[in-house]
This record gives structure tokens, C-alpha cells and sequence, in this order.
């Protein structure tokens, strides 16, 4: 591993481009994870002491981006209205990003709908040992828990009660509080500008100040990414079950087809609004393969950010609220995609058509609408699957069957994830008229040029 970081860091010395060392390093990791498995296996004692030390490199990233997120959010919506970048459109620019992502949710779970059907996948077909029962069991305990709040009720704990606890991310929803209490900020700062232009003026030029710090602490971080991914690929590929995914080889291919189908989704809608969709490969490229590697979305947030403001034009305050609001709102893999195939899956054993228009509807209503209520809980696919199972009085303890290929899918699901929230970002900005074209037409930004 020390060997590989090394090579990465050559790499870095030579001016190879960001994106080509984030290709070099998840395919690095996935051969020296396979060689891991071949020689030791993936539960020997060795594996499980190497990894740990992988861990340092690997985990640590992802520690060191999860440390920025909250004053990133924080500091960069305020500075949007210190620039006076958002002002009056404020409530169309929610609106859209929100509607762009609930609404790209339904089409997800459409395409669960068509995938799991093509595939002719069903719940009876998967072997149910002691492991999936055990999830089941867990599943069913988690959902006793999770009705006790209502859709309403989840929605409320959106909202901030005490901002510098959310600071800390205590909950789930904290993010979004954080937006939500930096908006107000932003407000205010409108407010006091208009009858005290002096102390207004001051506070602009602190907050941007504190803005240029944590932008180069974002950029610092950002140049770790490599030596991240090549460490959490290794890790992921030398303790995966290989015996388990070659077995469940049918769902794994059926989620990526969807998975596929729905990124393209992505660069069609893109393509409609006039943008270039192969720009916004390449330049979303690294951001989603560490999403991929990792899968935390909240982990990816200040790369989200980041690219969208330096390589993809969206203005900071967009980003942000596209970014914050994809965690826990209309996530398409986790809460569009995933719920609706195991919904499909499931329908059978009940005695209920899952081709039938009604169940259809019925599903792709209740995918968006509960894609609300998963931050109220927390748990990401899981718990969306679980909303969308037990309003449609489904078993949800049948959802544990792919727990042994579980990490692989949502590996797929939490990049899908992140995608959609930058699509929404680049749209919103496109039809409001604030994208900055030259910069994401601009093919030799990348993110060492973009912070220089």
C-alpha cells in the first residue's frame, strides 16, 4: 500500500491530472484488493489487520471531509447573500431544486419498476440463510421504531431548534438545519444592509474572509483524494464476499442496469437545458468515483460543492442547497431506485400484481413522498425501503435477503445519489440564468486550476 501511495504521489510530482490519479487509484485498488483475496482470503485474520491500517489512509479522508462539511455549508450560503447572488429568488431557486430532485426520485423508481421486470426478479428466488433471516428480524425491529413519527413530524425535524447542535451533525437532518439556519442569516444580512450599510459592509468582508479559509481547507483535503480512494477500493474489494456476489450475480447486474439507465436520465435532462452532458462527465468524474468508493454522500459533499462552484459554474449558494438537500431529499438511488425494485421483488409473495397500473402508481407516489421522510430517521436506502414497504403493507423483513451484496449495490446507489444532487445543482442555475457557461465549458479547469 505504502508502494502504491508512493506511485500516487510520483504521479502528483509528474502534473498527471487529478482526474487520471482518481481513474489510476480505483483501479489499483480494485487489483490489490483481488490479490489480497486470492492469497489470504477476505475473513482471514490478515485481511482484517491490514485493513485496519488501510483504514488510517482511507478513513481517515473520508473523516477530514466530513470535518468540513458544516462550516462549508454554513459560510458558503451566507456568502451568497453577502454577494447578493441569491436575494429575490431565494424560494424559486428551493423550489426548483427540490422539485428537480422528488421528481427525478419518481422517474428512478420507474425505472426500478422496468429493470426488476426485465430481470424477472423475485424475493423466492434468494436463498435465505442464517444471515438474511438475522437482518430480517433487525429490519422489523427498526421499523417498529420508525412509526412512531409521521410525515409531517418528519418533515418538522428538518427544521433547526438549536443550530449549533446541528453544527456538530448530531442528526440526521442536521445538514439541512444548517441550510436553513444560514438562510436566515443571509436574510438578515439583506435586513441590516439597508438600514446599517457600515456594520453590513464589515460582516461581508469577515465572511468572506472565513470563506477564502475554508475554501483552501476544502482544496487541501480535495488533493488527498487518490490516496483515499485507493485505500477504501482495497478495502471494500479484500473483504467482499466474491462467493456471495457471483451468486446474487443476477440482482448486482439488474441495480446497475437501473443505476445506468438513471444516470443517463441525468445527462439527458442536463442535455435539454442546453449543457454540454460529456463536460459534466468529466468533470464529476472524481467526485463520483469517491462517492462510489466510500458510499457516504454526506462524505462527498464538500467534493460536490466544490466542483459544481470551481468547475461546473453553479454559483456557491446553488451548490450548496443542492448539495445539503440531496442528502436527505430525493435521493435517487437509496430512496428512488432501491425501495421500488425490492417493492417489485416482494409484491409476489403476497398475492399482489406488481404490474398492475394501480400498484404502479401507487409505488412511484409513495418513493417520492417518503423520499421526504428518510432524513427524519436516518439509515439512508434502508429506511426508505422500509417507509415505502410498510405503507404498501408489505413483509419488510424479506428486505434482508441482499444483505450480502448490500455494500456492492449501495456503492452504485450513493454515486447515483450524488449525481442527481449535482444535476439538480447545474439546472437550477441553467434555467435561472446564474450558470456560469465559460467556466463549464472550459476544458482545462480542474481542481488544483480551479483553486489557484
Amino acid at each position: 500500500m505504502l508502494a502504491l501511495i508512493a506511485g500516487l504521489y510520483m504521479m502528483q510530482k509528474k502534473y498527471v491530472s487529478f482526474s487520471k490519479r482518481v481513474f489510476t487509484a480505483l483501479g489499483l485498488g480494485i487489483v490489490f484488493g483481488f490479490a489480497l483475496q486470492l492469497v489470504y482470503g477476505p475473513t482471514s485474520e490478515v485481511t482484517a489487520q491490514t485493513s485496519d491500517w488501510f483504514s488510517i489512509v482511507g478513513s481517515g479522508y473520508v473523516k477530514f471531509l466530513q470535518m468540513i462539511v458544516m462550516p462549508l455549508v454554513l459560510v458558503s450560503i451566507v456568502a451568497a447573500f453577502t454577494r447578493l447572488k441569491l436575494t429575490s429568488n431565494i424560494g424559486k431557486i428551493s423550489g426548483l431544486i427540490i422539485g428537480i430532485l422528488v421528481g427525478t426520485t419518481a422517474i428512478a423508481a420507474a425505472i426500478g419498476i422496468v429493470t426488476t421486470t426485465g430481470f424477472n426478479l423475485e424475493a423466492v428466488q434468494i436463498e435465505q440463510g442464517a444471515a438474511e433471516t438475522e437482518r430480517g428480524a433487525a429490519l422489523e425491529e427498526n421499523l417498529s421504531g420508525m412509526q412512531a413519527q409521521t410525515i409531517p413530524q418528519q418533515i418538522i425535524e428538518l427544521l433547526p431548534a438549536n443550530p449549533f447542535l446541528d453544527l456538530t451533525g448530531a442528526r440526521p437532518t442536521s445538514t439541512i438545519a444548517v441550510v436553513i439556519f444560514a438562510a436566515f442569516i443571509g436574510i438578515a444580512y439583506l435586513g441590516v444592509k439597508r438600514k446599517k450599510p457600515e456594520e453590513a459592509a464589515l460582516f461581508s468582508k469577515v465572511i468572506d474572509m472565513i470563506y477564502a479559509i475554508v475554501m483552501r481547507v476544502v482544496t487541501l483535503i480535495l488533493r488527498l483524494t487518490p490516496y483515499g480512494v485507493l485505500a477504501i477500493m482495497t478495502k471494500t474489494i479484500a473483504t467482499s464476499d466474491i462467493d456471495a456476489i457471483v451468486k446474487l450475480g443476477k440482482f448486482v447486474i439488474a441495480s446497475y442496469v437501473a443505476l445506468g439507465a438513471m444516470f443517463a436520465v441525468h445527462l439527458l435532462l442536463l442535455t435539454l437545458v442546453g449543457v454540454n452532458p460529456i463536460m459534466y462527465v468529466k468533470k464529476a468524474f472524481p467526485v463520483l468515483t469517491f462517492a462510489f468508493t466510500s458510499r457516504t454522500s454526506a462524505g462527498a459533499l464538500p467534493l460536490n460543492v466544490n466542483t459544481q462552484t470551481r468547475q461546473l459554474g453553479v454559483p456557491e449558494g446553488i451548490a450548496n442547497f443542492a448539495g445539503s438537500f440531496g442528502l436527505s431529499i430525493g435521493q435517487n438511488g437509496c430512496a428512488g431506485i432501491y425501495p421500488a425494485m425490492l417493492a417489485v421483488m416482494i409484491a409476489p409473495t403476497v398475492g399482489i400484481n406488481p404490474l398492475s397500473p394501480s400498484f404502479i402508481a401507487t409505488l412511484i407516489a409513495i418513493v417520492a413522498i417518503s423520499s421526504f421522510g428518510v432524513a427524519g430517521v436516518g439509515g439512508g436506502a434502508t429506511f426508505a425501503a422500509l417507509l415505502v414497504l410498510s405503507a404498501l403493507d408489505l413483509p419488510v423483513a424479506l428486505a434482508g435477503l441482499l444483505i450480502s451484496v448490500e455494500p456492492l449495490i449501495d456503492m452504485g446507489r450513493t454515486a447515483l445519489n450524488v449525481s442527481g444532487s449535482m444535476t439538480a445543482g447545474v439546472i437550477t442555475s441553467k434555467v435561472t440564468k446564474e450558470l456560469d457557461t465559460t467556466v463549464y465549458n472550459d476544458k482545462t479547469i480542474s481542481p488544483e486550476t480551479a483553486e489557484a
